[in-house]
């Protein structure tokens, strides 16, 4: 037995070795000394981490383990769990960075020792950033005996990548491996929501409240939108786990005061007397069990009790409820409660008094549940001198966001939305901008309904250019049109009971070296220099890399090169695409297969149009449940010579450019079309 207890997976020694799953399976069939499996189930056993790595060693599949993986394995292969030993590792993390001199002296101990001596090093450290009454229960020697390898290396990974970084990769392969357990609020509109939320004084000291901290993301942003200033960041968090796990990361990512407690912020709010600075909140949705029945003669509704549907406005309220006077809270919002009936007469109150300043329609996409258009509420407490202000800012971003639906031009977005918060904080007021912004007098919008939907009271934009657009969109159409005609493939003659090659598959091919394939994956961000990411939808679609590399662990994306063929996995649509000049250096997205074919043995064209075919995808296609997967190795190519395979690929790349002229014309065709009737509905075109 190995003398770490943290077990792993074949998926991740699979991660280890750098192979797939299939290859892990060989390994267990053709060898007699592979590690026997000590846990888990028939279908998805677990192994000794220690005993997998001296075995990959002696087999020559790995020179060395890396560092970070070891780490990563230890966590998620823990006997405690992920949870338990990400909070280890962060506890650790934590003393390593603010006594490293402890540390050392720590780490010469044994490991017996070493597990007696560090809880109190733990308790000191944790109680130092966190306050006395923090959130991370702090590990007994009894549960840091078996963990010593997690504890060793999680500190080596420290010194290597620094403690903050650390614990950044480990969370977030944590987040990333349990996507439907964590509401995630993306960077784009954390960073947007810390910067409304400043102010208008530029105070030496600030507090910041996320009564429903989730992961952290928000006060995160917070700290990152101010780091001159001296920071106090304050978190209550529903579940436990999470909130010991967000306090670390807190800890680790700045200096600024870290406060996180667990419990439920409505029902047992563990910041009663705080007067906050600012308030940044992204509430649970739709939540019906939030304590309406026990909370009914509640000191925080000041502006109304609100129905049982409408728990976002109590969130709303018990923001309000934390700010000193003049502080600024910002929500991000379900679209319904800026309209629903139930919530019409708080609504009203709130732009009566003068605490609802904003609502910010965000693009669709902006942030879970992705496929609506969020809202922004920006609200400000009222001080018992302060006359409520007469009008509230409306802001509707929609016509910032591109056509496609990968990339969100968040700096685009944050910049409009900030250039009219800023103009209005400071004026009361903001010049209209038609289909963007306007400033409303309060009373215009307290009649029956109270709907404060930005699109509704926002004048629509102008036709951009008039009809001088729509001309050179039909004279671009029309020649188009002329181009697609001329790129219009004659249909030959038939061939009497076509064609029987010699066939071979995709998986034949790789394997004799004709071709290299590639999957695609998340990758992780780079910096301003990060490469555009080429997604499923583009290659369906035809269009240029639209996605952005995630936030997370550094892992080295898979960048496409000129002729290349890409292959959509995923769905029923049939789709091959050749790399051209425009797209090589783009990163290879998920759901895509890249398949690199050796000048000398294949043609790139012959290639792609070969495994479009639909005989071929049906044969190579499997189903699960709705959703429709293709098995790339299994799809079939015929076995011609180079001479021959040119011949077809000049005909496929002759077709590849007819279908784009399509898509052109299609284009041009719905934007002539639809500017034609925006022109005639808004009086900017003549019907005759």
């Amino acid at each position: 037995m190995s003398d770490s207890a943290a077990e792993v997976t074949a998926a991740g020694i699979a991660r280890l070795a750098g192979v797939g799953r299939a290859a892990v399976s060989n390994w267990r069939r053709r060898h007699m000394d592979f590690p026997q499996p000590v846990g888990g189930t028939e279908t998805s056993p677990t192994f000794y981490l220690g005993d997998v790595e001296q075995w990959l060693r002696h087999q020559g599949k790995i020179a060395e383990v890396p560092l970070r993986e070891r780490v990563w394995q230890q966590v998620v292969g823990h006997p405690a769990g992920a949870v338990t030993a990400l909070r280890y590792a962060g506890s650790v993390l934590l003393l390593v960075r603010d006594r490293p001199t402890s540390w050392l002296e720590l780490a010469e101990l044994p490991d017996v020792g070493l597990a007696e001596a560090l809880p109190t090093a733990l308790e000191a450290a944790l109680a130092a950033r966190l306050g006395e009454h923090h959130a991370v229960a702090v590990p007994s020697p009894a549960e840091l005996a078996i963990s010593s390898a997690l504890v060793r290396g999680t500190a080596e990974l420290a010194s290597v990548r620094g403690a903050g970084p650390a614990y950044e990769f480990l969370l977030g392969r944590h987040l990333d491996a349990n996507p439907r357990q964590f509401s995630l609020t993306p960077p784009g509109p954390a960073e947007l929501m810390a910067a409304l939320g400043r102010g208008p004084l530029d105070r030496r000291t600030r507090t910041v409240l996320d009564p429903a901290c989730g992961t952290g993301s928000l006060l995160s942003a917070a700290g990152a939108v101010g780091p001159a200033e001296r920071l106090s960041v304050l978190g209550q968090e529903i579940d436990p786990d999470l909130a010991a796990l967000t306090a670390l990361r807190l800890a680790l990512h700045s200096d600024a005061q870290v406060r996180v407690r667990p419990g439920d912020s409505l029902r047992g709010d563990a910041f009663a007397e705080l007067a906050a600075d600012t308030v940044l909140c992204h509430p649970p949705f739709n939540e019906r069990n939030w304590g309406h029945d026990e909370l009914a003669y509640d000191p925080r509704w000041e502006y109304g009790f609100p129905a049982r549907t409408e728990s976002e406005l109590a969130w709303v309220q018990h923001a309000l409820a934390r700010l000193r006077e003049g502080g600024t809270a910002v929500l991000l919002m379900p679209p319904a409660a800026a309209s629903r009936r139930s919530g019409r007469r708080i609504r009203a109150d709130l732009l009566r008094r003068g605490a609802l300043r904003a609502v910010i329609s965000l693009p669709a996409g902006a942030a879970p549940p992705y496929g609506i258009p969020l809202h922004l509420w920006v609200l400000r407490r009222p001080g018992a001198q302060q006359s409520p202000t007469p009008h509230v800012l409306l802001v509707d971003t929609a016509d910032l966001a591109p056509a496609g639906r990968d990339k969100l031009p968040w700096q685009t977005v944050s910049a409009a939305v900030l250039e009219a918060w800023e103009d209005f904080d400071r004026f009361g007021t903001v010049e209209e901008k038609p289909g963007q912004h306007r400033s409303l007098p309060v009373i215009d919008l307290l009649d029956d309904d109270v709907d404060l939907a930005p699109a509704r009271h926002l004048p629509p934009p102008a036709s951009a250019g008039g009809v001088a657009d729509l001309v050179d969109v039909h004279d671009r159409l029309t020649v188009a049109l002329g181009r697609a005609a001329e790129l219009a493939p004659a249909v030959p003659e038939e061939s009497p009971g076509g064609a029987r090659w010699p066939a071979t598959t995709v998986g034949e091919l790789a394997r004799a070296g004709a071709l290299v394939l590639r999957a695609g994956g998340p990758g992780a961000a780079t910096g301003a220099g990060a490469p555009p990411v080429l997604t499923d939808y583009d290659v369906k679609a035809g269009g240029p890399p639209s996605g952005v590399l995630p936030e997370g662990p550094a892992e080295e994306p898979v960048l496409v090169e000129t002729g290349d063929v890409v292959v959509p996995v995923l769905g029923d649509v049939t789709a091959a695409r050749v790399v051209d000049e425009a797209t090589a250096g783009a990163a290879l997205g998920r759901g895509l297969f890249l398949l690199r074919p050796d000048p000398a043995a294949l043609d790139a064209w012959f290639l792609a149009g070969f495994l479009r075919g639909t005989a071929n995808q049906r044969q190579a296609s499997s189903y699960a449940s709705t959703a429709t997967r293709l098995d790339v190795r299994r799809l079939q190519v015929p076995r011609l010579p180079l001479a021959d395979q040119r011949r077809y690929g000049a005909r496929f790349q002759a077709l590849a450019a007819f279908e784009e002229a399509l898509r052109l014309t299609e284009r041009l065709g719905e934007q002539l079309v639809q500017g034609l009737y925006d022109g005639l509905t808004d009086g900017t075109v003549r019907p005759d």
